[in-house]
């Protein structure tokens, strides 16, 4: 269990200062449950504890003190009742599909997601009799008529990966409310310090704790966060499937979250200023980011967006010969798959990411050939905006 002091906090100050309960060695920093079970003092709190009449701490497949201090802070930021914490981002999306719906559901989603969760719409759950559908992510208003007696769930990603297109969370929310489905976000990109989906209709929130939660590129992590009944059966599908945090990336996580916001004010900062000076460059076609007047939807992210966030993309003129000597040219920034870090990374999408779409699933959410994301890190800016000025240079 974490505690802390009956005043009312802010957001941040609560993912600072909770903590798992301090032991009789009067630590400061929190310390780590690394251990796979927990012991019973006697018989009848053991039986108590597996009957569910009891909070006790079982086995670390089910629950752990560190991974509830994560999950708590986590709730904390996004205001949410309850949450549950998995290993890697990948899982909690897919608890949050297969606790939550069953064969003759039907799922809707914004066709602008990353690759994996793609798969796993697309090749996955049909397996299991559910049923999905696509709508254009910049256009809401096409969203209600794919709605079925047997829609079961909205998904969607604002801003998306890797397009970075900005979805309407309040017109979103009042869709799902009117026609009593469950509105399931993935933050990852944004961050709980960025926006908050709950404040506009929410019922379940994922995120990818690997990304910018955690901000160094160490450790593997998920959580999905909501209302409370929703929670309790993706925790009890998580208890029996097993897709358990480890404590010590739990502990890696909840550190991270007590620099988060001043973390991702730098990260978006550095994209903003690197953004801007490269909108008129000769050798891109556009330059994409949340916080540009460029964006198309622009005033929505400054509606639900504290900043645009530390992602922007830009599409190369050259096409996929440029987007490949545009990677090879680089010298600072890393090649990697991952994003998130305090080190800028570039990707090329359409070969990497997204490389298991069809030519038209790319084309219909905006991947072309020659875009690359850009995950802007903590570095000096000119020193990164430099880097990618010479790698330019030579496609």
């Amino acid at each position: 269990m974490t505690h802390l002091a009956i005043m009312e906090y802010h957001p941040l100050t609560k993912a600072i200062r909770i903590q798992t309960e301090r032991t009789n060695e009067m630590e400061h920093s929190t310390p780590m449950f690394l251990t796979s079970s927990f012991q019973f003092e006697n018989a009848e709190d053991m039986r108590a504890a597996f009957a569910d009449e009891t909070d006790d701490n079982i086995y670390s497949r089910f629950s752990n003190p560190t991974v509830q201090e994560f999950t708590d802070k986590m709730c904390a930021l996004e205001g949410t009742e309850a949450g549950y914490a998995t290993s890697s981002g990948m899982s909690a999306v897919f608890a949050s599909f297969m606790a939550l719906l069953k064969s003759g559901d039907h799922l809707l989603a914004c066709n602008s997601i990353f690759g994996s969760t793609h798969t796993i719409i697309t090749k996955y759950l049909p397996k299991y009799g559910i049923e999905y559908s696509y709508v254009p992510a910049d256009k809401p208003e096409e969203w209600e008529a794919a709605i079925r007696p047997n829609t079961k769930m909205l998904y969607i990603e604002t801003p998306t990966n890797p397009g970075l297109d900005i979805i309407d969370m309040e017109a979103a929310g009042k869709l799902t409310k009117k026609h009593n489905i469950i509105f399931n976000v993935d933050n990852c990109f944004a961050t709980p310090v960025n926006q908050r989906p709950i404040e506009f209709g929410a019922d379940l929130i994922v995120h990818s704790a690997t990304k910018w939660i955690d901000g160094q590129g160490r450790v593997l992590g998920g959580v999905v966060v909501g209302k409370k009944e929703l929670i309790k059966d993706i925790y009890l599908f998580c208890r029996s499937s097993g897709p358990a945090l480890s404590p010590f990336n739990a502990w890696v996580l909840s550190k991270s979250l007590e620099t988060l916001d001043v973390r991702m004010e730098r990260h978006a900062g550095n994209a903003l200023s690197i953004a801007t000076k490269l909108q008129s460059h000769p050798k891109l076609n556009w330059v994409k980011y949340p916080f540009l007047p460029t964006h198309p939807s622009f005033e929505i992210a400054k509606k639900q967006m504290k900043n645009g966030g530390g992602l922007f993309c830009f599409e190369l003129k050259g096409g996929l010969e440029s987007g490949r000597t545009f990677l090879n040219s680089l010298q600072l920034m890393s090649l990697t798959a991952n994003l998130g870090d305090t080190r800028s990374i570039a990707s090329h999408p359409a070969s990497t990411t997204h490389a298991k779409l069809t030519e038209d699933e790319r084309q219909a959410v905006g991947i072309t050939p020659g875009l690359i994301r850009i995950s802007v890190g903590l570095e000096y800016a000119d020193d990164i905006l430099n880097d990618i000025l010479q790698a330019l240079e030579k496609c």
